[in-house]
């Protein structure tokens, strides 16, 4: 069984850059928030390690419930990835997820401060492995799947809030709290739809957004997604930074002439690679306005 893992592992969900993600998120969504309600005396301690280890194991959770829910889909339209092509059993799967929430729950009750938020977004979660009991109307739907399942990570940021809100006794219903859950909620949304939009002449039987609504509509509906994202960083940086607000206005200005560009021509790329550079550059920059800010203060 771990040699199948292992296979797992490699080809769906590498461990050591995944969990550096999830270190990632956890961090940044933390300290944007701290930083931006002024405070200045702060400590990392077991609270932070659990936190970015839940994010991390609760990503993975979600990525083996998708192939757990998708088997049969996956059998015709994805036959060589680990679990359809056989490499990888169901019961592998089963066996180590088990294992992996257990013990996310046992570090979270033992060590974080917001356990009601952690059962909410486990028990999300978990509606989302079920498709709400009603995988008959969503699983035919991409538009009905995109608005039941996007929000997790909403709800995920939120459990990051609520941690910091909670050990350093801030008022949680603030706009700048509002502004920080968004901050990793619109990339993720607009990466979603970005990824399941082609040229026509790509189309195939797999169900995309530019097959339903055509290509240029949704692409200008993910351009209008991005600038609100732009909007959000914006707010959350300008009191931190004034360099990363123009490397956030040049990225910006950047995807949004490749959104143009691409709407005249789909053929000459694919829409989510640009997506995923746009991604790239926005986050790194937001991690690097932590990091300077806590090295050496405002510039």
């Amino acid at each position: 069984m771990l040699k199948r893992l292992n296979i797992y592992f490699k080809e769906m969900y590498p461990i050591v850059p995944r969990l550096l993600l999830g270190i990632i998120i956890f961090l940044e969504i933390h300290f944007i928030l701290l930083l931006n309600y002024g405070v200045k005396t702060f400590s990392i301690g077991i609270g932070e390690v659990v936190g970015s280890f839940t994010i991390f194991s609760f990503l993975f959770t979600l990525r083996i419930a998708d192939d757990l829910k998708d088997y049969e889909t996956d059998l015709v339209l994805f036959p060589k990835r680990a679990l359809p092509s056989g490499r990888v059993k169901k019961k592998d799967l089963k066996i180590f997820v088990t294992i992996l929430i257990f013990i996310t729950c046992i570090l979270n009750f033992a060590f974080m401060n917001n356990i009601p938020f952690f059962i909410i977004l486990y028990i999300y979660g978990g509606l989302m492995s079920v498709w709400f009991f009603k995988k008959h109307k969503i699983q035919k739907s991409l538009p009905l799947a995109l608005v039941t399942h996007n929000p997790v990570q909403m709800i995920m940021n939120i459990y990051i809030i609520s941690y910091t809100c909670i050990k350093y006794d801030l008022y949680p219903f603030t706009l700048t709290s509002f502004l920080v859950a968004l901050t990793l909620y619109f990339p993720a949304l607009i990466w979603e739809i970005s990824r399941k939009i082609r040229a026509p002449k790509d189309e195939t039987e797999y169900t995309t957004y530019s097959k339903l609504f055509g290509y240029k509509k949704v692409t200008r509906f993910v351009l209008i997604l991005t600038l609100i994202d732009v909007v959000t960083n914006f707010l959350l940086v300008y009191r931190l930074n004034r360099i990363a607000v123009l490397v956030l206005a040049l990225n910006a200005a950047w995807i949004t002439w490749k959104f143009i560009s691409y709407m005249k021509d789909p053929t000459q790329y694919k829409i989510v690679n640009k997506v995923e550079r746009y991604t790239y550059v926005l986050e790194t920059t937001m991690v690097l306005v932590v990091a300077i800010y806590l090295l050496v203060g405002y510039i």
